[in-house]
């Protein structure tokens, strides 16, 4: 079976700067996959790269036996063109710290907007999947509601109902918690729980500890574009190997 996401000596430079310096790491399917580290580690940056909004510099990068940005021909990569890495982008759902909503759209239609503009599904078809997703992420009552009428809690799981609504095969999420009040963050994590559960593979950039520890199958912890360690969640959190990963757990434990 092939891994899900797996990469091969992933380096990202912008321009002098190097942020990733050779990641090698695979992602079963179904696994819940969780990526901490201190802030400018490279965490977000690889998330980034894993649906190629951020090209990678060298190595490679596949998600589902297929090539992130790229086709081989020979022993030659070929960057593939923007309307195909669009094409392969779809199986591929993400959550950011910020919701990027529409401002101007209710819940629902943010949840329907990309089905029925990227995959031309009937308004009926979004519409139907819409208001089982929204019921799904505990918000059927706010289906009418714009963002701005929601709470910061409740359009991140719309943002989470939305990426879902493309039924991707692997969802990504960058710290989809950091920007929220404490008292919010429990509902998105609930919702998270609930994905995996039903076996969504799932790459999760978190400073939530305790999510990881419950629910994340694999943990990697990055810093200063390396991985530095990994291994089952709960294994890495309380008996780290190394000294950088002590000190950094030490600070957020």
């Amino acid at each position: 079976m092939n891994a899900m996401v797996k990469a091969e000596g992933v380096h990202k430079s912008f321009g002098p700067v190097e942020v990733l310096k050779g990641i090698d790491l695979e992602v079963a399917p179904r696994e819940v996959f969780c990526l901490i580290g201190p802030s400018g580690s490279g965490k977000s940056t690889f998330l980034r790269c894993i649906n190629h909004l951020e090209k990678i510099s060298a190595g490679r990068l596949s998600v589902d036996g297929e090539l992130v940005g790229y086709r081989q021909k020979g022993d030659k990569l070929y960057e593939l063109k923007d309307s195909e890495v669009a094409l392969k982008r779809r199986d591929i759902g993400m959550v950011f710290q910020r919701f990027n909503l529409f401002p101007h759209m209710s819940a629902i239609e943010n949840v329907m907007e990309a089905p029925v503009q990227v995959k031309g599904e009937s308004k009926a078809v979004a519409r139907a999947r819409a208001e089982r997703l929204l019921d799904r992420v505990g918000l059927a009552d706010k289906a009418g509601n714009y963002p701005s009428q929601l709470s910061g809690g409740q359009q991140q799981r719309v943002a989470i109902a939305r990426a879902l609504a493309m039924e991707p095969k692997l969802m990504l999420f960058d710290e989809p918690t950091s920007a929220l009040d404490p008292e919010l963050v429990g509902d998105v994590l609930d919702v998270m729980r609930g994905l995996a559960e039903d076996g969504m593979t799932m790459v999760v950039v978190t400073h939530e500890m305790g999510f990881a520890r419950e629910v994340g199958d694999a943990l990697v912890f990055m810093d200063d574009g390396v991985v530095v360690e990994s291994g089952h969640p709960r294994d890495v959190l309380t008996n780290p190997r190394h000294d950088r990963t002590k000190a950094f757990l030490s600070k957020v434990l």
